[in-house]
């Protein structure tokens, strides 16, 4: 319900169900803006997932509020800062991480009798200069930015007899003027024609806490730039065309705080984007070095380094800690999960209407107890949960982990033909993702709806063909409408082609159908079918 126009309570300490409401509706506004601010991104190196790395982090600092419950409010906002620095995900998470972490000892500290839009707008402002202090070198045109506008707005509006929802609005109003300005401020964004990618999420964060406090939901200020094109980033084993360096090292550190400056002073020489935040004893370590030995070292000097995480920025590959290599499959059918089974694969169970949850897979890259990890999602839908689980197990556990676009079941099984332990980790998913992405892949099901496809209408039970995801014949028996896929899927020659059958023995007799069409018609290529059990296709097929 909205609170527009009411008068809100100017003194006392600010409710912590309000930082609650405020903690579930940013998480949930990073998570819709996850993508756009992601697409932000300038640099063609591996920690350009801003959106998703902010997103982390709030959701991170959101549940240790909610484990937090029957804490007093002190307990609960130490908790909540403690959260985001421990789920601080890239430099933009970790600059994220303390800015809340500036907030809540702020209001932690608010005394009986001080104004609470007072006790924000301070806040606002402990949170841009504690960024500023973690920052080796600060840069205009970046987060940075957009925080200072928002607290120094914050300032200008907040009086002892100022609703605290004036403030909040003031500042996530100044936040977005700010973003439409950091072009003018970076070169690299002008250039690029982007905002940049961390001010954004910050907007999407301080219109949360405008509308927790006041029911509003902010007009968004739309930026002057918006994205023109995309800078790809590398593929493994290519270099970026810039100068920088080599790696990314993250660690947490337990430290007491006299050992900070030293090590400031030590990871400043070694390189750059330098970031540390926290507070004694418990410090979040970033910094992009050629020497991430030396990175390193210097934390075992200062304290105890843990969860370390070093990144290749040239390959986008992670340092291993341990040995090994799995890989996590997602099967649709009993028979699919046995093929995947038998190849050494873990298999999570999938498909649709019952695809895995970003938690089960990431659980299934943890049990897989590897330094190296490959994921076949096999379904369009559930690559995106797969990448979001990968980034979560490199940033939580140190394991490299590199998912394989695999669109369709049989495009997982060719890829998984080809996977060789024994070879480089970049050299296997190199040719595990060519295999895949070379595999013709169709299918057969049954129509549920009437609709309108790339081949005319369909009725409900009419057969329907598909060819790399799309429809491409529409008939009324399922047999006739496989050779048709088929051939469409043999136009271009073919050496294997691979039949999967659904759950049922009709499924079964069309599979061997299909196959003895494929002897009759093309002698020269092989047949193999498989029992995968899967629901609403009856036939999957593919041709290498």
């Amino acid at each position: 319900m909205s609170t527009e126009g009411r008068p809100q309570r100017p003194r006392g300490p600010l409710d912590i169900a309000v930082v609650a409401r405020f903690a579930d509706l940013a998480t949930d506004a990073l998570a819709a803006a996850r993508e756009e601010v992601d697409a932000l991104n300038v640099y063609p190196v591996p920690d350009g997932d801003t959106g998703t790395n902010m997103f982390l982090t709030m959701s991170a600092a959101r549940d240790a509020l909610r484990e937090a419950r029957g804490e007093d409010r002190a307990g609960a906002l130490e908790a909540f800062a403690k959260g985001a620095l421990l789920g601080a995900r890239g430099n933009s998470g970790v600059i994220l991480a303390e800015m809340l972490g500036a907030v809540a000892r702020r209001l932690a500290h608010q005394q009986e009798g001080e104004a609470s839009a007072v006790v924000v707008a301070d806040a606002l402002v402990e949170a841009t200069e504690a960024s500023y202090a973690a920052v080796g070198e600060p840069v205009e045109g970046t987060i940075l930015s957009v925080m200072k506008a928002a607290g120094e707005a914050a300032t200008r509006r907040a009086m002892p007899d100022t609703r605290t929802g004036d403030v909040l609005c003031a500042a996530a109003a100044a936040a977005r003027e700010a973003l439409a300005r950091t072009p003018d401020q970076l070169a690299v964004l002008r250039e690029a024609g982007v905002v940049d990618a961390g001010g954004r999420g910050l907007t999407a964060i301080l219109d949360a806490a405008e509308t927790a406090l006041t029911g509003r939901r902010p007009s968004p200020v739309e930026p002057r730039f918006a994205p023109r094109h995309t800078i790809p980033t590398p593929q493994p084993g290519t270099r970026p065309e810039q100068d920088g360096p080599a790696f990314e090292v993250m660690y947490l550190l337990d430290a007491p705080a006299d050992a900070i400056g030293p090590l400031r002073d030590r990871l400043s020489a070694l390189g750059e984007s330098l970031v540390i935040t926290g507070s004694d004893p418990l410090w979040n370590v970033h910094v992009h070095a050629d020497d991430a030995g030396a990175a390193l070292e210097a934390g075992i000097e200062a304290g105890r380094p843990h969860r370390i995480r070093v990144t290749h920025l040239q390959t986008g590959t992670r340092v291993p800690a341990r040995t090994g290599r799995k890989v996590v499959a997602v099967a649709a059918g009993p028979g699919l999960h046995a093929l995947f089974d038998r190849s050494g694969a873990i298999v999570v169970d999938g498909g649709p209407g019952r695809r895995p949850s970003t938690g089960e897979l990431l659980d299934a890259i943890r049990r897989s107890h590897a330094a190296e990890v490959v994921v076949l999602p096999n379904d369009n839908d559930t690559i995106r949960s797969a990448a979001v689980a990968a980034r979560t197990a490199e940033a939580d556990d140190g394991i490299r982990v590199a998912v394989i676009p695999s669109h369709a079941q049989v495009q997982g099984l060719a890829a998984m033909a080809v996977h060789e332990p024994g070879r480089s980790f970049d050299g296997d998913v190199l040719e595990m993702t060519a295999t895949a992405r070379h595999v013709r892949h169709g299918a057969v099901t049954v129509a549920a709806k009437r609709a309108m496809t790339m081949a005319g209408p369909c009725e409900v039970g009419d057969a329907l063909g598909v060819v790399d995801g799309d429809f491409v014949v529409v008939g009324s028996d399922l047999a006739a409408v496989a050779t048709d896929v088929l051939g469409r899927l043999l136009g271009a020659g073919g050496e294997l082609v691979t039949i999967v059958t659904g759950a049922g023995d009709a499924a079964a007799g069309l599979g061997r159908a299909c196959a003895s069409w494929v002897e009759e018609h093309h002698p020269t290529v092989d047949a193999m079918v498989y029992d995968g059990g899967q629901d609403r296709y009856p036939l999957l097929m593919s041709v290498e």
